[in-house]
């Protein structure tokens, strides 16, 4: 190990434990969905969206707010219902007839965090308004481009029961979300403390706020820095290779994937792994890091044919028989 991993691999656990009040505080708030904070996190860290998907009451809307309070940062819900305009959520152009110009009012996308609940219930050119703002961090009104602040992070949730009324997400901005978390119910244990913390008619749900957007900044900096050896990097584009020609890597998939992950797959599925890696206060990547997130990066980014769901197949169950296939370095 060479002398710039160790000095990172020393700074590592001193930016982690900046971490730990955050969780401490959350966690006074939010029982269990340890996993759904830790991918929040991982978007704030990485720069990347998170699609969200779980039925109504798992306190997702809860989850963001207390994260986003925590943190310091400006927070937003928007509810996505089939009769909004793009303009209720970019923003719009105000004419003043006394003075005879426009004026700019500005949306609910201009905040760090965007809760966009239940965005498949708005048609394709609501969700677009989104495409600008998660890729270019702008948006564009009128003939003017304002950006947007920093940090920023979009958190879309779908209800996966109730689909009747709801239009598919735009291919193109599925590929934007870095990752796809799904959430499931609380076991007895942690119902049963939800219950406990919950039950009374206006619960305490205060947080104190224990970091800010520069320690964000601070962090990202350092996750930069951690090291992926040469051979984690061409498992990561093996892997994302494998999506889109299976039997190359050993994988008897023919027929069951029309298209693979995209380069931006790559990207994303480095960046997670290093997350990954930060979360354990490691200064270097693993294996284990990259196969520990590669579901939530991929799932969402594989378009099965009729065939696979014929036979009642799962991206999910692909992208795990991929990883079984595909050799670890």
């Amino acid at each position: 190990m060479s002398d710039a991993v160790e000095a990172v691999q020393r700074e590592i656990p001193q930016a982690r434990a900046k971490l730990d009040l955050f969780f401490r505080e959350v966690g006074k708030i939010i029982v269990g969905q340890r996993g759904l904070i830790e991918r929040l996190l991982l978007g704030l860290l990485t720069d990347g969206h998170i699609l969200l998907e779980g039925v109504p009451g798992l306190a997702k809307t809860l989850a963001v707010r207390t994260t986003a309070r925590a943190l310091q940062l400006h927070f937003q819900r928007i509810q996505f219902t089939p009769d909004l305009l793009p303009a209720d959520v970019v923003g719009t152009q105000i004419y003043n007839p006394r003075s005879g110009e426009f004026t700019v009012k500005k949306g609910p996308i201009f905040a760090n965090v965007i809760l966009a609940d239940e965005i498949n219930r708005s048609p394709a050119k609501v969700q677009s308004a989104l495409l600008e703002a998660m890729q270019e961090k702008q948006v564009t009104i009128g003939d003017s481009t304002y950006p947007l602040a920093q940090p920023f992070l979009v958190l879309a949730t779908q209800n996966p029961i109730e689909q009747e009324g709801t239009y598919p997400l735009p291919e193109a901005q599925v590929d934007r979300f870095m990752l796809k978390v799904k959430l499931t119910y609380p076991n007895r244990e942690e119902e049963l403390a939800i219950l406990d913390r919950m039950g009374t008619i206006e619960p305490d749900l205060s947080v104190q706020p224990v970091l800010g957007p520069e320690d964000i900044f601070f962090l990202r900096k350092t996750l930069d820095r951690i090291y992926v050896d040469a051979r984690i990097n061409q498992y990561i584009v093996d892997l994302i290779q494998a999506t889109r020609r299976p039997g190359d890597f050993g994988a008897d998939l023919a027929g069951l994937i029309q298209y693979g992950a995209s380069p931006r797959a790559t990207i994303f599925l480095q960046r997670a792994a290093k997350g990954m890696a930060f979360l354990d206060g490691r200064g270097f990547v693993t294996p284990q890091d990259v196969k520990s997130i590669a579901l939530d990066v991929l799932r969402h980014r594989l378009l099965i044919t009729y065939e696979a769901e014929a036979e009642e197949m799962t991206p999910e169950m692909l992208v795990e028989r991929i990883l079984e296939r595909l050799p670890v370095p």
